[in-house]
């Protein structure tokens, strides 16, 4: 996973596997993005395969501390699984999914 920021945007580029093991390094990653004065998150699930409960955790967790510092954490390049799990779990109506980088990035 890394972190790219530019002024209040941060790209953070998903693992291939979020799960238990690399959900708490991805809730330091979106919360430290916050603090450093980032909230208008791109998560990018390009790479990801496959997300857990552990990892959704992650995600929402970096969606409220987005959304209290005024922003929002937006995903991106979500493939079929990550989909299926988001659809199943209704997240995907507060943690919109877009076809890129650029498309997330796009209303800010």
């Amino acid at each position: 996973m890394e972190v790219r920021t530019e002024g209040r945007r941060a790209v953070v580029t998903g693992p291939t596997r979020l799960n238990m093991t690399a959900a708490p390094q991805m809730r330091e990653m979106l919360a430290k993005a916050v603090a450093d004065g980032s909230p208008q998150i791109v998560v990018d699930l390009g790479k990801t395969t496959f997300v857990d409960s552990s990892g959704l955790g992650a995600l929402v967790g970096g969606l409220k501390a987005a959304r209290q510092a005024g922003g929002d954490l937006r995903l991106a390049q979500v493939g079929d699984q990550v989909l299926q799990v988001l659809t199943l779990t209704s997240l995907n109506r507060v943690l919109r999914p877009f076809p890129t980088v650029e498309d997330a990035s796009r209303e800010w």
